[in-house]
Order: C-alpha cells, then sequence, then structure tokens
C-alpha cells in the first residue's frame, strides 16, 4: 500500500519537474524569437523620459539587452 503511495509522489514530483524544464525551453526559444524590447519601443520609451535618442544610443541599449539576456 505504502508503495502505491510512494510510487504515485515520485511520479508527480517526476512530472512537475520534467514539466518546468520542457516550459522553460520553450519559453527560453519563444524569448530568443521575439525579444520583448525592439528599437521602436526603446525610442517611445526614452523620448517619454524626456530624453531625445539617437541611433548609435538605441543601438548600445539594445546591445546591452541582447547581452543581459544571453546570460
Amino acid at each position: 500500500m505504502w508503495i502505491h503511495i510512494l510510487g504515485y509522489t515520485l511520479a508527480v514530483a517526476a512530472g512537475i519537474a520534467i514539466g518546468f524544464f520542457i516550459a522553460r525551453k520553450t519559453m527560453m526559444s519563444y524569448l530568443k524569437k521575439n525579444p520583448p524590447f525592439n528599437e521602436q519601443m526603446l525610442r517611445v520609451m526614452m523620448m517619454q523620459m524626456g530624453q531625445n535618442p539617437s541611433q548609435k544610443k538605441i543601438n548600445q541599449m539594445m546591445k546591452a539587452m541582447q547581452k543581459q539576456q544571453s546570460k
């Protein structure tokens, strides 16, 4: 009897762990293909903060975000 309970508990724990890693890999893949920020969004955000962004500054920020995301 207790072996069945232990087996079910282990199966549920293994299912949760496998599901977590599959969901994590799927989400990382999605974010890599569709980054949450793009140049237009950065430009609008900086203009709302009162800055006049140059293309050079936008490119620097995009590189910094991509570097941070790859870590």
